[in-house]
């Protein structure tokens, strides 16, 4: 990489920590945070659905009745996508919204749930959710799938190449679920359990000869893990404040959190003792004559590692709750013990009407490999790319995605999905 691009990296990473972890005191005095989590839209805000009654059917004689804000909303969507990690996709996903108290003072609780198929043979259901009680006085956060599945393998550190590329086939199985109490305004503590299984490793191709100098062979023969299955199950004890105005799509406010997470050796099968810490943090606020433009700035790091974890355990780009950190990437790309990731997006909305918007983003992340002396810092792997949006629900703000990015060494891919990366 460049000196310049270094720089630039190590510049935005900089200024997404630090605009994260810190947002300006205008924006976070015109954050809500006993208020409703996102406004009734204005009449004339306008979605896919919106559209597809104007083309399939008239128009009520009566103007019809007013809707419950509590109502469950639902946006059910046939998918047909690519991506670099899996390739063609097909399947379906649903975007699920509701209030389970006045929304004057609770948030929007949400949940996504999708089932797909790719023509790599991944397999994958999966089912991540965000809810409050009333009040905001419980939050309940999740992230479980069972997928049969495969990724490319391209061991520790930056300096990682193509040549190095092994594609590794496995079942996975991941539940991370955590249970907070409110311990101030917008601020909660919690307790969460995690597991996470990786069972029938084996080469994507029969017979590779690159399997068994594979980085995922050579780690775990190293650390002294079965190559055919590895397990980690632990809790964890978590911090977080929020007081963004909609968990979806955000026009305005802030999110951090803190999370410690221990791993046992024998605990519902684990195969090592390890612990964790991971942080997340996040900003966002309008600007312009109608705030119809904004900015989104995402900071997150697994730090203060201790003790050896197993190999797909080590924190890497893009797998995430959501998936989405790295576009540009494909899913695992750069892997280290320790890893930080910085992302800085541009929002727009096109046409008044909601129905259309633009994004333009930047990332970059750094990792760790203490067998080769790298540090974290030490060097930065970049990417970028532009978007369009497409309301699917004005009520939620949850919007069909459709990113094309690029990365070093010629990286590039197309990602489509429902709701935005963070």
């Amino acid at each position: 990489m460049s000196s310049g691009i270094r720089a630039a990296a190590a510049v935005l990473a900089a200024a997404v920590l630090a605009c994260a972890a810190a947002p300006a005191s205008a924006q976070a005095s015109a954050a809500q945070p006993s208020g409703p989590a996102t406004q009734a839209p204005p009449d004339d805000q306008v979605d896919v659905f919106d559209l597809l009654r104007r083309l399939f059917k008239d128009p009520p004689a009566n103007p019809p009745p007013a809707e419950d804000p509590r109502q469950l909303h639902y946006t059910i969507m046939p998918g047909i996508g690519y991506n670099p990690s899996s390739g063609f996709v097909i399947g379906a996903s649903g975007a699920l919204s509701k209030y389970f108290g006045d929304p004057a003072v609770t948030r929007l609780s949400t949940a996504v749930v999708g089932a797909s198929y790719s023509s790599r043979q991944q397999a994958s259901l999966t089912f991540r959710f965000g809810a409050s009680s009333a009040g905001n006085r419980w939050r309940f956060d999740g992230d479980n799938r069972f997928q049969w599945t495969s990724q490319d393998s391209y061991g520790l550190g930056s300096a990682t190449t193509e040549a190095d590329r092994v594609i590794t086939r496995f079942t996975r199985v991941r539940i991370s679920d955590v249970a907070s109490y409110r311990i101030a305004p917008n601020v909660y503590a919690g307790a969460g359990f995690h597991y996470s299984m990786h069972a029938d490793v084996r080469p994507y191709d029969e017979g590779d000869p690159a399997w068994e100098e594979s980085a995922y062979v050579t780690y775990s023969s190293q650390n002294g893990f079965d190559l055919s299955g590895q397990t980690s199950a632990g809790l964890s004890v978590n911090l977080s404040v929020d007081t963004r105005d909609n968990p979806i799509n955000a026009t305005r406010g802030f999110a951090a959190a803190v999370s410690y997470r221990p791993f046992f050796k024998d605990f519902l099968g684990g195969d090592a003792s390890w612990r964790e810490t991971h942080v997340d943090a996040r900003s966002f606020f309008g600007f312009g004559p109608d705030r119809r433009q904004r900015l989104a700035l995402w900071a997150y790091g697994d730090l203060g590692r201790r003790g050896t974890a197993p190999y797909f355990d080590l924190p890497s780009l893009g797998v995430g709750s959501y998936g989405r950190s790295g576009r540009g990437y494909t899913e695992g790309r750069f892997r280290g013990e320790q890893l930080v990731y910085g992302e800085v997006e541009y929002r727009a909305t096109l046409t008044r009407n909601g129905l259309i918007g633009l994004v333009a983003f930047l990332n970059t992340t750094t990792v760790s490999d203490e067998q080769a002396g790298e540090q974290l810092f030490e060097a930065f792997t970049p990417a970028g790319g532009v978007g369009l949006r497409l309301s699917l629900s004005k009520r939620s703000r949850t919007n069909m995605c459709f990113d094309y990015a690029w990365g070093r060494q010629g990286a590039k891919g197309l990602y489509i999905a429902i709701q935005e990366a963070f």
